[in-house]
This record gives structure tokens, C-alpha cells and sequence, in this order.
């Protein structure tokens, strides 16, 4: 049976509970009073006046009070409830006075949070692109710590975007008009690494036929991004802590101390405390490197961001393609152990392999259809809100429809039995390009 919910106006319910309780103080001050025979013998009405008074005085302001601070904000509620952006996340029903239900009000306020979120995420970090609560909050860690000098150690698996993680951290510092320099401690062989980061005198080694300034001379005012640097060898570890703990540093073969002004940034998809506990990393320079850390969450573990960045890489693709549906549900439901550079090169192989630029399922890679996992809400992890569920099951049965209609809005909502607004609300809020479907009918 279902449980009967019965609402009562807060214009009714706030000023009958302060008229209640104004009421009550009068009569235990009556009370109180009464005990004192002369008092009560004299004002015994007066006070029964004033507790009449009083109780219509609380109920009369209380009840101004309401209209004052609720007028505004039902406005509010009304218009925004009206957006096409939101106007398919509430029922008709649910689009009335805000003091009859105010849980509309707390989700109706959480959506807009949410898309200002999006909103700013979008603005403040336009080359990453994702729609996850996780990369989001990661976004806030970013804006607070780019402005400082604080060393960053960045750390994720291997694909998920760490340079792209600190080229943000760059752009949004106060040296971004300072040079930015990147190295990757694995892609340079250990003999050379040395030089490479400190620079060398002529004549110090074989091949030395001239000085070199090195990657941490060049960045110097600016930053250094130090990439995979749980692969930098134990004799280096201990050179870069001197320069991270004196900022200073000599040439291979030099004698000279060089002094720079140098923001660190590092990363690895290596666990560093493991690393430390078998000696293959000193302790002393990963506190120095972990003064504020961020951890990149793997592409399995916020799906949600799937779809939004396999569309993106489709569009950069020289061979335009678009996904079926199948493939859709595929692409959520893998694993993905190579995280977005993962994604990408299967998108690309596939687009290549696609006919009349539609990506099917016999397109995609062996390896991902060996470990083929079927789409279901299991597959999308025990983190992913509900909501988000039922959104991207929801936006790939409007686009199924309107590829089969080519983009006609009309013969699309006949087929999923809904009005030709409604499926227009929907179609705006889940941002889905009609004219593109058009395109590729």
C-alpha cells in the first residue's frame, strides 16, 4: 500500500507553530503571575487580552515575514523550473508552490549547483573534457593550488591524463607567462638523464663539445613538470632533492652553483610508498614532492565521462564516424586498463574500419571484445548516481530515434509516445546535436 503523503502550506504550518508558541509563553507568564492574589484580582482580563493580542500580532508578522523572504524565491523556483534545461527533470505536478513540498526546492537547487558546476568546469578547463563529480572536485584542488608555489605530485594510472592535469595547474598559476618546461624521466636513457635536467660544462664527458644549459636553467621563473618520476634512477633522486630543498644545483662537470626560481610539478602511475618500502625510492624526496597531491581517478571508475570525451575524439578524427548504439553500451560497460589514451586509439582503429561512418560493434578491437562485458547497471560501478544511469539509457533511446527519423523531431517523439516539446526539453538537455544526426542520415 502505498503511503499517503499530505502537504501543509508553510504560509499555514510557520505562522500557527510562532503563534503557538508566543501564545504558550503568555499563559505560563499568566501563570506565574496568578500566584500573586493581588496581581490577579487586577489585571486577571488584561492578561487574557494580551494573549489574544499577542497571538494575532506573531501570526500577522510572521505571516509578512513568509511573503517577504518566500515571494522572491518562488519566482526564482517558477522561472528556473521553466528552463528547457531543466524543465525534464520536473513533473508538471511538481511545478507549484514551494511551500507545499520544499524538497522540490533542495533538488531543484542541487540540479542548478550542478550545472554551474558543469558550467565552470567547462569554462575554467576547456581541454579536458568530462561531466564526473570526481574530475570536478579534482577541478577545485587545481584552482586553489595553481596560484601557490606549492610542489604538486600527481599520481593515476597510466592514460588518465596527467599531463593534461598539469598543464591546467601551468595556465591557471601566477608564472603562466614563464616558460614551462616538460620532461619524461622514463623516455630519456639514465647516462643522459643528468644532463638533460642540470646541463653540462664543455668537455665533462664524451660528446661534450660544448656547455649545455639544462631543463631546470631553462625553466627557471617558471615550471618544471617532471613526468613518470618513479622511473628516475637513485643517483638522480638525490641530486633533484638538493635542488628542490636549496633551489640550487652545478652543471655535470661544472663547478659553479646555479640558482633558479623553479615551481615543481610531478607525476607518476607508479605507487611511490611501495617503492619506498623496497628501496627504490628515496622517502626523503617523495615528502618533498607530495606537498599537495591529486590523484586522477581511472576512466572505470567515473563512465559517466566515456561518452562525452569518445565523442569529443570522434570529432578530431580526419574519418568522421558516429557510435551505435551497441557500441555505446560497450564502450561503458570495458574496463578500459589504458584509461582515455586507451579510448582514443580504439576510436581511432574503429572509425577507420567504419562504413558509411557508423562505428559497430565488429569495428571495435579483438581485445576489447574478448574481455567483453554486457551493459548493465552493474557495469556502471556502485558510484555512478542514478540519475546519470537512467540519463545515458534515456539519451541513447532519443538519439536511436532520431537516427532512424534523420533528426525529424516530430516522427521521433510519435515513436517514443511523447509530445513534440517534451522530447525537444529533453533533447536540449542532454545536449544532443540534431543537426548532426541530420547530417548522417
Amino acid at each position: 500500500m502505498k503511503k499517503k503523503e499530505i502537504y501543509i502550506s508553510l504560509y499555514i504550518l510557520i505562522p500557527v507553530i510562532f503563534t503557538g508558541i508566543s501564545a504558550i509563553s503568555s499563559i505560563l507568564t499568566y501563570q506565574l503571575f496568578k500566584q500573586q492574589a493581588a496581581f490577579y484580582r487586577i489585571f486577571p482580563l488584561n492578561f487574557i487580552y494580551l494573549i489574544v493580542v499577542t497571538a494575532f500580532f506573531t501570526l500577522s508578522i510572521s505571516f509578512l515575514i513568509l511573503r517577504f523572504f518566500f515571494k522572491p524565491l518562488s519566482r526564482f523556483i517558477s522561472k528556473t523550473q521553466k528552463m528547457p534545461i531543466l524543465a525534464p527533470t520536473v513533473k508538471s505536478e511538481e511545478q507549484e508552490d514551494i511551500t507545499h513540498d520544499f524538497n522540490q526546492v533542495t533538488k531543484l537547487f542541487n540540479n542548478v549547483a550542478d550545472i554551474l558546476s558543469n558550467v565552470e568546469a567547462k569554462e575554467l578547463f576547456p581541454h579536458i573534457i568530462c561531466s564526473s563529480e570526481s574530475m570536478r572536485n579534482i577541478f577545485t584542488r587545481i584552482v586553489k593550488v595553481a596560484p601557490t608555489d606549492s610542489t604538486v605530485l600527481i599520481s593515476g594510472e597510466s592514460g588518465t591524463g596527467k599531463e593534461l592535469i598539469a598543464s591546467s595547474i601551468y595556465e591557471h598559476s601566477m608564472r603562466k607567462s614563464k616558460p614551462f618546461v616538460k620532461i619524461n624521466c622514463v623516455a630519456i636513457p639514465e647516462g643522459l638523464l643528468e644532463s638533460e635536467l642540470f646541463g653540462h660544462e664543455k668537455g665533462s664527458f664524451t660528446g661534450a663539445v660544448e656547455q649545455k644549459k639544462g631543463k631546470f636553467e631553462i625553466a627557471d621563473k617558471g615550471t618544471i613538470f617532471l613526468d613518470e618520476i618513479g622511473d628516475m634512477p637513485s643517483a638522480t633522486q638525490a641530486k633533484l632533492l638538493r635542488v628542490l630543498q636549496e633551489k640550487e644545483f652545478e652543471r655535470v662537470g661544472g663547478t659553479k652553483q646555479i640558482h633558479v626560481d623553479i615551481r615543481f610539478i610531478a607525476a607518476t602511475n607508479k605507487n611511490l610508498l611501495e617503492m619506498i618500502k623496497d628501496g627504490k625510492f628515496r622517502e626523503d624526496l617523495y615528502f618533498r614532492l607530495n606537498v599537495f597531491s591529486v590523484f586522477l581517478p581511472a576512466l572505470r571508475d567515473r563512465k559517466e565521462d566515456i561518452i562525452p570525451i569518445a565523442n569529443y575524439f570522434l570529432e578530431s578524427l580526419p574519418q568522421r564516424a558516429r557510435l551505435s548504439t551497441s557500441v555505446l553500451q560497450e564502450l561503458i560497460g570495458y574496463s578500459w586498463p589504458g584509461n582515455v589514451r586507451e579510448l582514443r586509439n580504439v576510436l581511432e582503429q574503429a572509425s577507420i574500419l567504419s562504413e558509411n561512418g557508423v562505428i559497430e560493434l565488429r569495428h571495435l578491437s579483438e581485445e576489447l571484445l574478448k574481455k567483453k562485458n554486457s551493459f548493465n547497471m552493474a557495469a556502471l560501478g556502485d558510484n555512478i548516481a542514478l540519475d546519470t544511469r537512467l540519463e545515458l539509457i534515456e539519451k541513447e533511446i532519443i538519439v536511436e530515434a532520431l537516427r532512424k527519423t534523420g533528426g525529424i523531431q516530430v516522427k521521433a517523439a510519435d515513436i517514443l509516445g511523447i509530445n513534440q516539446r517534451s522530447l525537444w526539453h529533453r533533447i536540449k538537455k542532454l545536449q544532443i546535436d540534431v543537426d548532426n544526426l541530420k547530417n548522417l542520415q
